[in-house]
């Protein structure tokens, strides 16, 4: 077979992290990470015990081909407090994983610092504290005396954003802090840690040594579809300042030796620029040898005025960040291979003579074990995708010299803990022992010819199954349900060619072989809050779009406990090819019960307990920190919220989104427990009215309670807009009617109904699909 060739010398390998696989987070003298007590438990040990069972590991990459092996060294494992005392039997160890690693004829690529930082140094300040990046350089020096002998190339840091923005800003990663300002000066101070180890790794002789940055297109939704198209003047500030926090920020000082000019001063309105120093950009900039990339999927922005910013990018007031339409890694990633073409063709344009190398790239699924293998035919795809777009990169003549998978084994995958799935090697967290996935047999035989095969693989359909055995498509569905009317010739001829071609029965596959309906059962709870009309319309689009994809619907009730079990003795019985469940309020446990028996469900609305069943939702708490945020800008301090019914998860989410604009403003929520009706609002807003006569803007969680406030208001006398604004959500009909018209956060019920019927029809395909988040819209009218 012929091959898509990658240059000669082209370096194959993987990567992971310490963190991640090492374990042994107590032993040998290592001190705790941020990571150890964040958030609140030891989420890295054992981990894959990559501690012990070190050869074991490089013998794997050495028997799939291995040329190199990114791993990180643990700074607790070397310097327990961080500083001063060594921890030889640490450094012990890491001698002895590179000798194993030269021994087997694969190349140590070392990273200093991926994100577990000793925790008596964040006790002192952490990444806020420019004390800690001498440390750093400290611990760098260290460990360069020890390895550096055997040692060839060196990154300082990994994914600095990662570490600074989720870490400080969001508060999702450890350390687990909540400050935009901390963010931007903990990024800074891992800027100015890279530019000190880079100095003491040039002075002790390391022959080449990098940083490796985790880089991500911005464009918008229509930039996405088309790259010719030209965005609004207003969506190009948007993605000018997303690129600009993201991308930028990092690129900028580390190859130019300055921050981007569009940067400092939304640095300066956040954090002040204090914190830089002079010649802290000198030292940054230095000449690196090496830039590695982690790319996984591009970001979509656009302009929405009064959108509140998104705490992992300070500074994003004014944006919204918009889900991508297409299929998704299991984390809900949109898989966007063209967008590493995309990335390399900017790095080579704008920071020409770089050399790059892929540091990390790859996907988490849920993977089907099996008897015969671990058939990932997604991961495998992926992967290969994103190889072909790098070699149109390559052809274009980037300066890419290597590519690592992320990641050799399934591993910790930080506050997402074990669930996610990311490497070519299954490990049994309860054994802990290793099995090759089909994507590492893939890529081994990449990596022998380097270069592609011209044919790609396609996901074995019951046709190609059947084809292959000779039989026909009814009884390859009858022997993957396990059913005994099917004579041993066939039985054994259809499992011969399921083990050659490698095929997996998902979940929709085993709904449709033994009886394909054809239908799809549609199952309404009944709908509070003033639901009826959104749930009508997605009653009305979703049947559309289903019934021209050849299904029929089946009209399904769960409003008591009895029409519940109905509803799932319906889908047991396999009387459903799939499910879709709205809104999911009142079904308590039935989403769960229905995802496990194996036939696709798709949600409406996030459920209140986390789920892998996918879903659809509104960004409910943009909506209403967009909203806020419009009545802040408008003047109005003195700002009430009527919420209810809190029980529903949208509610609190747009309690939250609320919550935290107001947070960010330096003011405290003022809030009203509501029912689900008009007359509960009118009731909530006379209560804020006579208690807070000062009041001067009310935000509701619905636009039934924002029209009883209205009611209220003039009650009382009140005038609208003029002594007090009133602001609702939902954007019913009524909302445009009312006197004076209702400013309101559009919920858009179309979207959200071809979006779950989209996301079925994905599932019925047998594509894994994660939840689907739709942006909600200010509508700005008279009452504001």
């Amino acid at each position: 077979m012929s091959t898509a060739r990658f240059p000669e010398g082209f370096v194959w390998g993987v990567s992971t992290s310490a963190y991640q696989i090492e374990g042994a987070t107590g032993e040998d003298g290592r001190g705790p990470s941020i990571w150890d007590v964040f958030p609140g438990g030891r989420n890295g040990d054992p981990a894959c015990d990559h501690y012990r069972r070190y050869a074991d590991d490089v013998r794997l990459m050495k028997d799939l081909g291995m040329a190199a092996y990114r791993f990180s060294v643990s700074w607790p494992r070397v310097m327990p407090d961080g500083k001063g005392r060594l921890n030889e039997p640490g450094l012990d160890f890491y001698d002895r994983l590179v000798d194993e690693l030269l021994a087997a004829g694969i190349a140590p690529y070392a990273t200093l610092y991926h994100w577990d930082l000793p925790q008596a140094l964040e006790d002192e300040g952490g990444w806020t504290s420019r004390d800690t990046a001498h440390r750093f350089a400290d611990y760098t020096r260290a460990v360069h005396d020890r390895l550096g002998d055997r040692v060839g190339t060196w990154f300082t840091l990994n994914e600095p954003w990662v570490a600074a923005f989720l870490g400080y800003g969001s508060g999702v990663h450890a350390p687990g802090r909540r400050s935009a300002a901390e963010a931007f000066v903990g990024a800074h101070h891992m800027l100015l840690a890279h530019g000190l180890a880079l100095e003491a790794l040039r002075s002790a002789g390391a022959q080449r040594a990098g940083i490796v940055l985790n880089l991500s297109p911005v464009l918008t939704p229509g930039q996405l579809g088309d790259l010719s198209s030209q965005p609004s003047e207003e969506d190009a500030e948007a993605v000018k300042r997303i690129d600009a926090l993201h991308n930028r920020q990092f690129l900028d000082p580390v190859l130019r030796g300055s921050y981007p000019a569009d940067l400092l001063p939304v640095v300066e309105r956040i954090a002040g620029l204090g914190h830089i120093r002079d010649g802290d950009l000198d030292l940054i900039g230095r000449p690196i040898d090496l830039l590695g990339v982690n790319y996984y999927t591009p970001t979509a922005v656009q302009a929405q005025p009064g959108a509140a910013g998104d705490a992992s990018f300070p500074g994003s007031e004014g944006v919204l960040f918009c889900s991508v339409p297409t299929a998704v890694t299991a984390m809900g990633w949109p898989i966007v291979p063209s967008g590493l073409t995309l990335l390399l063709s900017r790095l080579s344009r704008e920071y020409p003579g770089t050399e790059l190398m892929i540091t990390e790239n790859g996907a988490d699924f849920v993977d089907v074990l099996t008897p015969e293998g671990i058939h990932d035919i997604e991961r495998t795809s992926f992967i290969e995708e994103h190889l072909r777009a790098l070699r149109v990169s390559l052809d274009e003549g980037a300066r890419v010299s290597g590519y690592l998978v992320w990641s050799l084994l399934d591993c910790v995958e930080w506050a997402d803990g074990y669930r996610r799935k990311f490497g070519l090697v299954h490990v049994d967290l309860e054994t802990q022992r290793r099995r090759l996935k089909d994507s590492a047999l893939w890529y081994r035989d990449v990596i022998a010819r380097n270069g592609l095969p011209d044919g790609r693989p396609r996901r074995p359909t019951l046709e190609t199954v059947a084809a292959r055995a000779g039989v026909s498509r009814a009884t390859v569905s009858r022997v993957v349900n396990g059913e005994a009317s099917v004579s041993a010739e066939a039985r054994d001829a259809v499992l011969r060619a399921v083990r050659e071609l490698g095929y997996v029965p998902n979940a929709a596959a085993r709904s449709l072989v033994t009886r394909r309906t054809d239908a799809v059962a549609l199952v309404l709870s009944e709908p509070r809050q003033g639901g009826d009309a959104l749930i009508a319309a997605i009653v009305r689009y979703v049947t559309s779009m289903l019934e021209g994809a050849g299904k029929q619907i089946t009209l399904m009730l769960a409003d008591t406990a009895e029409s519940r079990r109905r509803v799932l003795q319906h889908v047991e019985a396999r009387q459903a090819d799939g499910v879709v469940l709205l809104p999911p309020d009142d079904h308590g446990p039935l989403a769960e019960q229905l995802a496990r028996t194996g036939v696709p469900v798709v949600l409406l609305g996030r459920p209140a307990v986390a789920s892998l069943v996918p879903h659809v939702d509104v960004d409910n708490a943009g909506g209403a920190g967009a909203a806020t945020a419009h009545l802040l800008e408008r003047g109005r301090r003195r700002i009430a919220m009527i919420c209810g019914p809190t029980d529903l998860v949208a509610v609190q989410d747009r309690l939250a989104g609320h919550r935290d604009v107001l947070h960010e403003a330096g003011l405290r929520p003022l809030l009203a427990l509501a029912g689900p009706d008009r007359e509960s609002g009118a009731e909530s807003a006379r209560r804020l009215l006579a208690d807070h006569p000062e009041l001067d803007a009310v935000l509701a969680t619905s636009d039934d309670l924002a029209i009883g406030a209205l009611r209220a208001a003039r009650e009382a006398g009140r005038r609208v807009p003029d002594d007090l604004a009133v602001v609702g959500f939902g954007d019913i009909d009524a909302a445009s009617c009312t006197t004076p018209a209702l400013t309101t956060v559009r919920v858009p019920a179309r979207d959200q109904a071809l979006a779950l019927a989209r996301l079925l029809l994905s599932r019925l395909d047998g594509r894994h699909a994660g939840p689907v988040v739709l942006p909600a819209r200010l509508v700005v009218r008279d009452s504001t």
